[in-house]
């Protein structure tokens, strides 16, 4: 049965880390939060909406962090590129389990696993209202899932990238250690660069503003906050040119 409710996106691009799936442990999958998420995607199918989502590595390994022992920053990344499959594969068959159509698409070749990333096929995937996974990042190392994320959205036609954090918007500065931090409702890219705000990497951010894709900062762990975004609810903090 449809969502009385009414999307003000046709196509959505969602970011989300890889510490977003580890709920209350130190790494890997919560099963429990992974359930959560699909139950939250599931009700924005319910209206319709075409659905890509970008997952990061983080939860199983970063880049940044493993290459200050032995490990070239290139080789790290690419093991970060291979959890952000791990992931992907992880979310589908939750997906799928709930009636969900999804399918994974990777920026490097896997055969057997997932198809390779093709624009034209994902879009025509999307408008079959099957919610597309691409895993991999962008293929490349020395950048972010952020990048993919913009990438992505941008290559397959999104409406708005939503970004899932850990809390909810843009702030003034760090609320987990200023209180008096204000939540910002509304953002320009430029106000964000004047004024230094951690929004996400400065390539994404680039990508975001050159090519006039809307953001969407948010709290993941928020319950219903993404039906809210998707429903024209202000929630978070909206990043416009």
């Amino acid at each position: 049965m449809k969502n009385s409710q009414q999307a003000v996106y046709k196509r959505i691009l969602l970011k989300l880390s890889g510490e977003a799936l580890m709920g209350n442990s130190n790494a890997g999958i919560d099963q429990l939060t992974l359930d959560r998420i699909v139950a939250e995607l599931k009700a924005l199918t319910q209206l319709s909406l075409q659905i890509g989502i970008v997952i990061g590595g983080g939860n199983m390994i970063r880049g940044a962090t493993q290459s200050k022992g032995k490990l070239s920053r290139v080789t790290a990344d690419q093991m970060g590129m291979l959890a952000t499959m791990m992931n992907c594969l992880a979310m589908r068959d939750a997906l799928q389990a709930e009636g969900i159509v999804a399918h994974i698409m990777s920026a490097f070749a896997m055969p057997g696993i997932a198809e390779t990333f093709d624009r034209y096929r994902a879009i025509r995937k999307l408008e079959q209202q099957h919610i597309m996974l691409f895993g991999g990042g962008t293929g490349n190392p020395l950048v972010t899932t952020d990048s993919a994320a913009s990438l992505r959205a941008i290559e397959i036609n999104a409406d708005i990238l939503l970004k899932a954090t850990n809390v909810d918007g843009v702030y003034t500065a760090d609320p987990a250690k200023n209180p008096e931090a204000k939540r910002y409702s509304t953002l320009t890219f430029k106000e964000a660069l004047a004024q230094q705000l951690a929004v996400m990497d400065l390539t994404a951010f680039s990508q975001c503003n050159d090519h006039n894709m809307p953001l969407r900062v948010f709290n993941i762990g928020k319950p219903g906050a993404m039906l809210r975004i998707v429903t024209g609810e202000d929630e978070g903090t909206l990043v416009t040119r």
